[in-house]
């Protein structure tokens, strides 16, 4: 029996969708705000989410990545009075099941509730005890990032074609290798293609392989990259560079697995699992005529889109620390910390260049400080440290009724509560609002832990 919630701001209507789940065999609660509806799905577990878009205090589409990341991952059917392909859009992208008007007739919400339900049925039968990631070099506990390595996962445990979108710099190809090192197809070759570096006199004989004299200079027979690929994944980076001209015959390779060298006289075959990459709005070229449409649905049969570090700040403390000791290792040197200065710096940079330039930066900074234990501002590029002053000018003087500067004392104080409240937010989040177990990985008196809560004016 599945659980299901309704989150409606009309009563009427959650009675008649409670009223139609019963009688598929199933529970049903429901909530009429959208503050009611998440404390409902925080404390409880629930299968399936049906939820409105306008409610007295919230948008139900602001409210998905939230419910989502609720500890029983329910899936949600959106049912909205004004439906739109804009808010479909927005709908999907935030991992709705589905989208569905309230003028539409009852059986579309019926047929889309057992299809969701199945589903559900479906992977709770095959769930198995959970796999623990290779991510080499993979760093960040960012809540959108965290969708990213979930993806990750699913892609991993599956065959399909896998792409990757993301600025230059987000860490493309490093995904790229964890979807291969945790597949089934690790032990085999991960080749990869730069796109944007093929000559498009080449580009053939790059993929394809030649036999020998197929050519001025083809003195002997050569395998091309799609057959190194064999039983592996074959990683195309910056796909949206691949010439127009080879596209139609890259589609053929990938539908039928098959490949004919230049020269060859008959077909060969290559079981390989295709990564793609690209920085670029495909979308866009294939509107220019500059991509083929067909491929792009080829090659989109997973999309993960990896997001700006500027919009996971959470992610550049854990990043430093990681990358920091591993160049220190790499020269065997001693271990670094990290100054208050020096972290400032970084969190307040935009990172244009993305976790590519930060970890350029800290490689940077450790070889200037390299026989320093400790990593100050000073340490770092002068461009940044230069930023990081203009930025701060004029937000550093103290408010009217301030009086004086904050003792040792009082600063440690604040520091302290900044981090207490922090922790019980990440603590509550992590345990989605079970407070025995919030209690037991904290030590915490459930007394105790409802008195900080109260502290903190924490919910």
């Amino acid at each position: 029996m599945a659980r299901i919630l309704i989150i409606d701001d009309d009563q009427a209507v959650c009675r008649l969708l409670a009223a139609m789940v019963e009688r598929l065999g199933h529970a049903a609660v429901w909530a009429c705000t959208a503050a009611d509806g998440m404390q409902k799905v925080r404390t409880g577990a629930f299968d399936v989410v049906l939820l409105d878009v306008n409610l007295p205090d919230g948008n139900g589409i602001d409210m998905l990545p939230g419910i989502r990341r609720a500890s029983s991952q329910p899936e949600v059917i959106i049912m909205t009075g004004y439906g739109g392909k804009q808010g479909a859009e927005m709908a999907i992208k935030n991992g709705a099941w589905d989208y569905l008007e309230k003028s539409e007739a009852p059986e579309a919400t019926l047929l889309a509730l057992k299809r969701v339900i199945q589903y559900r049925e479906q992977v709770t039968g095959r769930q198995k005890d959970p796999v623990v990631l290779k991510l080499d070099g993979i760093v960040g506990a960012d809540e959108g990032f965290r969708d990213c390595l979930n993806l990750l996962a699913k892609a991993a445990g599956g065959n399909m074609n896998v792409l990757i979108t993301g600025d230059t710099g987000t860490g493309k190809e490093l995904f790229a290798r964890a979807i291969h090192q945790n597949s089934a197809r690790a032990r085999s070759n991960f080749v990869v293609v730069d796109c944007a570096c093929l000559p498009e006199t080449l580009v053939e004989s790059i993929l394809f392989g030649h036999v020998k004299g197929a050519f001025t200079g083809a003195g002997h027979d050569h395998n091309g990259l799609i057959a190194e690929a064999h039983q592996g994944t074959l990683f195309l980076d910056e796909i949206g560079e691949m010439p127009l001209s080879i596209q139609k015959s890259f589609l053929r390779v990938l539908e039928e697995h098959s490949y004919r060298p230049i020269g060859g006289q008959r077909e060969r075959r290559s079981d390989f699992r295709l990564v793609a990459a690209t920085n670029v709005d495909l979308e866009q070229l294939t509107a220019a005529g500059a991509f083929r449409k067909d491929l792009l649905y080829r090659i989109r049969a997973l999309a993960v889109h990896l997001p700006r570090l500027a919009v996971r700040r959470a992610d550049i403390r854990p990043l430093t620390v990681h990358h920091v000791h591993r160049f220190c290792e790499r020269r065997r040197i001693e271990m670094k910390s990290c100054s208050t200065d020096f972290m400032e710096v970084l969190e307040t940079h935009d990172w244009p260049g993305n976790v590519r330039e930060l970890v350029n930066t800290l490689d940077v900074a450790v070889s200037t400080a390299v026989s320093e234990p400790v990593l100050f501002a000073r340490h770092l590029p002068e461009h940044l440290r230069i930023r990081a002053v203009q930025s701060g000018l004029g937000q550093g003087q103290p408010s009217a009724g301030m009086g004086k500067t904050m003792t040792l004392k009082e600063i440690r104080k604040e520091a302290a509560l900044k981090a207490e409240k922090q922790y019980l937010q990440e603590l509550a989040a992590r345990v989605g609002g079970d407070v025995r177990e919030a209690c037991r990985i904290s030590g915490l008196s459930r007394s105790r832990y409802y008195e900080l809560l109260k502290e903190h004016g924490l919910d």
